[in-house]
């Protein structure tokens, strides 16, 4: 059994597409930024595996694989708990960036069967996450 999930959002941060995107692309770092991302460990030059915990007592267990680490695009295929991909795309906006965020997973099992009474709230868990990377990107780019 598996279920579609597909989240996008917009946001501006104060700081150049470059150092948006290095920080991006630095996944080992993400815990020291983004409040949700427990861990992470490095599996090969563009694979990392990546613990998420956000609002709802339940551990996401992903491996990423690096689709793409070049402005405009920075992209990531999602295996583990998650199957799909997260999308970054990065615009320049005065001073600032623009980052336009798409992501289209499927899941299976518990977070399946889950989906079915209480999407509405693996969809708030889910804005609770992407809160805290907006929030926490933003005070990792302007200190």
């Amino acid at each position: 059994m598996l279920r579609s999930f597909t989240f996008s959002d917009s946001w501006l941060v104060a700081a150049p597409v470059d150092d948006v995107a290095a920080t991006l692309v630095d996944l080992e770092h993400y815990p020291r930024w983004w409040p949700q991302v427990r861990a992470v460990a490095k599996l090969g030059p563009d694979t990392a595996r990546v613990c998420c915990r956000s609002t709802l007592p339940y551990t996401l267990d992903l491996v990423l694989d690096a689709v793409s680490r070049t402005p405009p695009v920075v992209e990531v295929a999602i295996g583990g708990d998650l199957d799909g991909f997260a999308r970054f795309t990065l615009t320049p906006e005065g001073a600032g960036t623009r980052l336009d965020f798409a992501q289209e997973v499927a899941v299976r099992g518990l977070l399946a069967l889950a989906s079915y009474g209480g999407r509405w709230l693996l969809e708030w868990n889910h804005h609770r996450m992407m809160a805290g990377c907006r929030d926490g990107l933003a005070g990792e780019l302007t200190g």
